[in-house]
C-alpha cells in the first residue's frame, strides 16, 4: 500500500478552489462560504481564518476484491489534470445501522446490492476520485470523498450521484453534503 496521504479541507479565503455552491443533501448543512484550501497540513493563519474545515486520510482499500481493485487502477486517472478545473467534495456520515452491521454485511450492500464500485467503474476516466476517511479521526462525517472533472463532465457527475444516492446503500446515510467547486 502506498503511504497514507492526509488532507485538510478547510474554507477560508484565499483557496485554490472557488466553492460555487454547498448544498445538504441530508442532515445538517456547513456555513457558507467562498473558498477552500485542500491541504496536507494547516498553518496558524490558515487555522485562524477557517470557517469550516475537515479532515481525512487515506487508508487500506476496504470492501474491495481484487478483480475490482484491478480494474480500478488500470482506468483512475490522476487528481490535478489540467483540464479537471471543476470538483466536488461529498463528506459522508453513514448511520449506526450501517456499522453495526458485520463488514461481510456491508460488502454484500456495497457492492452485491448496490453495486458501488461497478457504478463508479462507468464513470472513469472522465471523473478522478479520492477516498479519505474521517470516521477515526474523531470527524463529524465517516468519509470525504473528492471528485474532478471537467466541465464537459458536469452532467456525467450529476448521473453518477444520483444512481448512487438511488441505490440500498445510500437508505444508511443520514448526513451528507455536496460541495462544488471550481480551481481558482
Amino acid at each position: 500500500m502506498a503511504a497514507p496521504i492526509s488532507a485538510h479541507f478547510i474554507a477560508a479565503p484565499g483557496g485554490t478552489f472557488e466553492i460555487e455552491r454547498i448544498t445538504a443533501v441530508c442532515g445538517e448543512p456547513l456555513a457558507n462560504a467562498t473558498s477552500l484550501h485542500v491541504v496536507p497540513s494547516v498553518t496558524p493563519a490558515l487555522e485562524a481564518s477557517a470557517i469550516w474545515k475537515l479532515r481525512g486520510s487515506t487508508g487500506h482499500v476496504r470492501y474491495v476484491e481484487q478483480a475490482e481493485k484491478s480494474a480500478l487502477a488500470r482506468v483512475t486517472p490522476p487528481l490535478g489534470r489540467p483540464e479537471a478545473s471543476c470538483a466536488a467534495m461529498i463528506p459522508i456520515r453513514k448511520s449506526d445501522a450501517w456499522w453495526e452491521l458485520a463488514q461481510d454485511e456491508r460488502r454484500a450492500i456495497l457492492e452485491a446490492q448496490s453495486q458501488h464500485i461497478a457504478i463508479g467503474l462507468r464513470y472513469l476516466p472522465a471523473i478522478a476520485r479520492r477516498l479519505y476517511h474521517s470516521r477515526e479521526l474523531g470527524e463529524p462525517f465517516d468519509f470525504v470523498t473528492w471528485f474532478e472533472f471537467a466541465p464537459e463532465h458536469a452532467p456525467a457527475f450529476d448521473e453518477l450521484l444520483a444512481v448512487l444516492r438511488s441505490t440500498e446503500e445510500w437508505r444508511y446515510v443520514d448526513r451528507e453534503l455536496e460541495v462544488r467547486l471550481r480551481r481558482a
